[in-house]
C-alpha cells in the first residue's frame, strides 16, 4: 500500500449530499463542529439550507476532524467535500490530501471511499463509468500557457494581456473567421460538469465558444466566469472625468437600498410560484359566510377532553370543511399529467398547509389528511406548523400535496388570490373572521364572517365543479353540524 492510499483512508472527506430531489447546491448555515474535535458515525455535524428546507447532516465516519471546508453562509454544489475527518488520529502525522476545486467534485472519478452519503440513509455504490482521457487534434500544436489566455481573452471580446518581457518565438495568428467552438473537439460537445454548465446557462454563455483551461479539456467555472465578463472599454475612448449634475429633484436612493441574494427557500419559492402561474391557468372564485356557529364550536372543542392538550381553532374546522367538501367532489382532487397526457385522480387528500417561515414560505402537508379523524387532524397539525416554524421541515413533508390551504386571516386580511402550489389541483384561502352587520332570521345582526377564495387549475377543474366544492366549504362553516350529517 502507498503512502498516499493509506493518507486517502485514513483522512476521509465528506461530501455534501444529494437530497435526491434534483437539487444542486445547498448553502451551510451552521457548524456542530470545529478542528479537533471527535466525531462518531452518524453524528450530526452541520445544518444546510436546500432550496426546500434546512437539513442536519450525520457524518458516516468516527475520528477527529481535521478541517472544515467552507465556512457557514456559504453556497456550495453537492458533490463537493465539506470536511475532512481524521480517522486513525493515534497513527501519527501523516501527509493530508489536498482539497478538490469544488467545480470538480460533481463529476470526480475518485475511488470510491465507503458510503456516500444523502440525505435519508447512505446511497448505493458510485458508478464505475470512467472518462477517457481527450486526445490531442491531428496537426494542432498544444498552445503554451500565454498564448492560451490571450485566445481566451480575445474570444471574450477583451484585449490581450501584455506579452512577456522575454522575446518569445512568433506564434501562428488564428484566422479570423475560424469559430470560436474551434477549441473543442469536432466530434463532440464541449466538456464541462454539470455544476458549470448550469452557471454557463444562467449567465447565458455558449460553452461552445469558450476555450476550456482545465485538465482534459474541461471547461472550469473560471472559463465560464472569463467568458462573462464584459469586454474591457477602449482605451481612445476613455469615460469623461466630469460627473454630470444631477438632475434638479432628483434624490440618489442608492445609499437606501439592500441587495440581497436570491437563494434557498426564497429561490424554491419565486422558481415555483412563477412556473405555476404560468403553466397552470388559474381561476379564483370567492364567497362570504357566516362562520358564527363555527366560532362557538371552536370554543366548545377547546373545553372538549377528547381535545385536551391539542390545538383547536378556526384553521382546524376550515380544513376539515375542504377535506368534506373534496370527498363530495371528488373529481377536485386530481393532478395534470403533462409528459403523459393524462389527469390523475387521486383517492387520498394531503393536505398542504402554507407557512411563514423566518427563511420564506413553505407548504408541508398532512398524508392522507381525509381519513383522519378530528383529533388526529388538530395533533399533526399543530405539529406541522410548529416544525415549520422551527425550519426544520424535511423535503419529505413537503412532497406529494394535492390541495393547499393558506390561512390569510391571521394577518388581518379578508382574503386573496392565491397561487397553486405546484402540481396540485386547488388552493383555499381562509381569510380573516370579522363581526358585521348580517341578515340573519330576517334582522340584521352582528355575525362573525369571514371571506373564502378558492383557486384551481382550470385545465382539471371547470366552473361548475370549482363553485360547487366552494359552496361545500361555505356550506359547512354555517353550519358545522354537516360535518356529521355530510363526513
Amino acid at each position: 500500500m502507498t503512502a498516499s492510499t493509506a493518507n486517502a483512508q485514513r483522512f476521509r472527506e465528506f461530501k455534501m449530499p444529494d437530497v435526491g430531489e434534483g437539487l444542486t447546491e445547498a448553502e451551510i448555515l451552521k457548524w456542530y463542529v470545529q478542528p479537533g474535535d471527535t466525531v462518531t458515525d452518524g453524528q450530526v455535524v452541520c445544518e444546510v439550507e436546500t432550496a426546500k428546507a434546512a437539513v442536519e447532516l450525520p457524518i458516516p465516519y468516527t475520528g477527529v476532524v481535521h478541517e472544515l471546508r467552507f465556512g457557514e453562509g456559504v453556497t456550495v454544489d453537492v458533490g463537493t467535500a465539506i470536511i475532512a475527518v481524521d480517522t486513525d488520529p493515534g497513527a501519527g502525522p501523516a501527509e493530508v490530501p489536498a482539497a478538490a476545486p469544488q467545480e470538480a467534485a460533481a463529476d470526480e472519478e475518485a475511488e470510491p471511499q465507503g458510503r456516500q452519503a444523502v440525505l435519508v440513509g447512505y446511497g448505493a455504490a458510485p458508478s464505475s463509468t470512467k472518462r477517457r482521457a481527450r486526445k490531442p487534434q491531428p496537426g494542432v500544436p498544444a498552445q503554451p500557457e500565454p498564448a492560451k489566455a490571450a485566445l481566451q481573452a480575445e474570444l471574450n471580446g477583451r484585449a490581450a494581456p501584455a506579452a512577456p518581457a522575454t522575446p518569445v518565438a512568433p506564434a501562428v495568428q488564428p484566422a479570423p473567421a475560424a469559430p470560436a467552438g474551434s477549441a473543442v473537439p469536432a466530434a463532440g460537445r464541449p466538456l464541462a460538469k454539470p455544476p458549470v454548465r448550469k452557471l454557463a446557462k444562467d449567465l447565458g454563455i455558449d460553452l461552445a465558444t469558450i476555450l476550456p483551461t482545465g485538465p482534459d479539456g474541461i471547461i472550469t467555472r473560471e472559463d465560464v466566469h472569463a467568458a462573462a465578463t464584459p469586454a474591457a472599454a477602449p482605451a481612445e475612448a476613455p469615460a469623461p472625468v466630469a460627473v454630470a449634475a444631477a438632475e434638479p429633484g432628483t434624490v440618489d436612493t442608492a445609499a437606501r437600498e439592500r441587495r440581497v441574494p436570491v437563494k434557498g427557500v426564497r429561490k424554491a419559492t419565486a422558481q415555483a410560484m412563477v412556473a405555476s402561474a404560468f403553466t397552470a391557468p388559474h381561476v379564483t372564485e370567492f364567497i362570504t359566510v357566516d362562520v358564527t356557529r363555527t366560532m362557538k364550536l371552536v370554543q366548545e372543542l377547546k373545553q372538549d377532553p377528547d381535545m385536551a392538550g391539542l390545538r383547536v381553532n378556526p384553521l382546524l374546522l376550515v380544513a376539515k370543511a375542504f377535506l368534506v367538501a373534496l370527498k363530495r367532489h371528488p373529481e377536485a382532487n386530481a393532478a395534470w399529467d403533462e409528459a403523459n397526457q393524462e389527469i390523475v385522480y387521486k383517492d387520498y387528500v394531503n393536505l398542504g398547509i402554507a407557512a411563514a417561515t423566518p427563511r420564506g414560505l413553505i407548504v408541508p402537508n398532512i398524508k392522507d389528511a381525509g381519513a383522519k379523524t378530528l383529533p388526529q387532524l388538530a395533533s399533526e397539525l399543530g405539529d406541522l406548523v410548529s416544525t415549520a416554524r422551527e425550519g426544520k421541515t424535511s423535503p419529505a413533508a413537503m412532497a406529494g400535496g394535492t390541495v393547499t390551504i393558506t390561512n390569510v386571516g391571521v394577518f388581518g386580511v379578508d382574503t386573496g388570490t392565491p397561487i397553486l402550489n405546484p402540481g396540485e389541483s386547488a388552493i383555499l384561502a381562509f381569510g380573516a373572521v370579522k363581526l358585521q352587520p348580517w341578515v340573519h332570521k330576517g334582522k340584521v345582526k352582528a355575525r362573525q364572517v369571514t371571506t373564502l377564495a378558492l383557486s384551481f387549475d382550470h385545465r382539471l377543474v371547470d366552473g361548475e365543479l370549482g363553485s360547487k366544492l366552494l359552496a361545500d366549504v361555505a356550506a359547512v362553516l354555517e353550519r358545522p353540524k354537516r360535518l356529521i350529517t355530510w363526513g
